[in-house]
């Protein structure tokens, strides 16, 4: 009788394996052990990497169908009233005022190294990984390697993501088989994807290496070099919404989000703004599915920065939305009285 209960654990674990295998595998490309053989050999022959450990490195890059499923359904895929929610909620404002209070004297810093303002900042990291809370599961080894030889749609842009995330572990002394992160292989508070963090990330905090996992400092100032170097004009309105839009100016809408369009031209059109702005001022028009009908919002030079840390108009306006609830709680909190 125990040597059938024992054979009988022995099948039913075996199995066990067999199926977590299989989950994890199900769905990988016929090519996809050959594409990263011949990936190594690349990697030794442009940029030096030793072969052994380059390959034992990327032994560990499983394939997994979970990361080819999640791309394809991106949150930003939803219409605003839906989008919305997810990100300006009552506990990622309190906790971005308890981040922006904790780290009041690195945002005060960064604010007067790059001109980006404190809430701003807060902000991209709430929507990003609640403040440090949720920044990936995924070994970004595993998940870029899954994206370059299992997404054709995407293949070559990740595949520069993988090269410059084994670049990017060389030079900052960073475990390639143990960093986490997101699905997409972007890492940290803020998740810089590899050729951004490669590009941006600083070292705020002076101790030699740019560290966006544990390091607040280097997570704030280079969130804020980052907005520096993609432009952002200190002091410089974000987004207003404007009224008076209809089938007329279907064309600005169509335009795109990159500001192209003097408010003047759009002020004359009939569309009216709710808050001054100069007839010279360049700007997208914006639509938006809201909870109680369609939206319209202008795109200012600042809020086309936004988007070039995620190219949606719906994730910019989270997360200048988030930053204007952060700093009006904020506010209250360091000035009750309102004086």
């Amino acid at each position: 009788m125990q040597h059938k209960l024992r054979t009988t654990w022995l099948l039913l674990a075996a199995l066990l394996c067999v199926t977590a295998a299989t989950s994890v595998s199900a769905g990988k490309p016929s090519g996809f052990d050959r594409d990263i053989e011949k990936f190594v050999n690349e990697m030794n022959l442009k940029h030096g990497f030793e072969l052994d450990k380059l390959q034992r490195v990327m032994d560990k890059a499983v394939y997994r169908q979970s990361i080819i499923d999640a791309i394809t359904r991106p949150a930003e895929a939803k219409p605003w009233a839906k989008y919305r929610p997810i990100f300006v909620t009552p506990s990622r404002i309190t906790q971005g005022v308890a981040f922006w209070n904790e780290n009041a004297a690195l945002l005060k810093k960064a604010e007067e190294d790059y001109g980006v303002p404190p809430e701003i900042i807060v902000a991209i990291i709430g929507v990003e990984t609640r403040y440090g809370r949720h920044i990936g599961k995924y070994p970004v080894v595993g998940a870029l390697s899954t994206l370059a030889f299992g997404y054709p749609k995407r293949a070559d842009f990740f595949r520069r993501e993988l090269v410059q995330f084994l670049l990017l572990t060389r030079e900052e002394q960073i475990e390639p088989e143990t960093a986490l992160g997101s699905y997409a292989g972007a890492m940290g508070l803020p998740q810089f994807i590899s050729s951004s963090y490669r590009a941006y990330a600083v070292d705020f905090d002076g101790d030699g290496q740019r560290d966006l996992w544990h390091s607040k400092a280097d997570v704030i100032g280079s969130v804020a070099a980052y907005f520096k170097k993609h432009g952002w004009s200190a002091g410089g309105d974000v987004t207003t919404r404007v009224n008076g839009v209809d089938n007329r100016h279907e064309t600005f809408v169509a335009a795109g989000m990159k500001p192209s369009i003097s408010f003047g031209k759009l002020r004359q059109s009939g569309i009216k703004s709710e808050k001054p702005i100069a007839d010279n001022a360049l700007t997208s028009l914006i639509r938006l599915e809201g909870e109680n009908g369609l939206e319209y919002w202008l795109g200012l030079h600042n809020f086309y920065v936004i988007t070039r840390y995620n190219h949606s108009n719906l994730y910019a306006m989270a997360v200048y939305q988030l930053s204007q609830e952060i700093l009006a709680e904020h506010n209250r909190e360091t000035n009750p009285k309102g004086e």
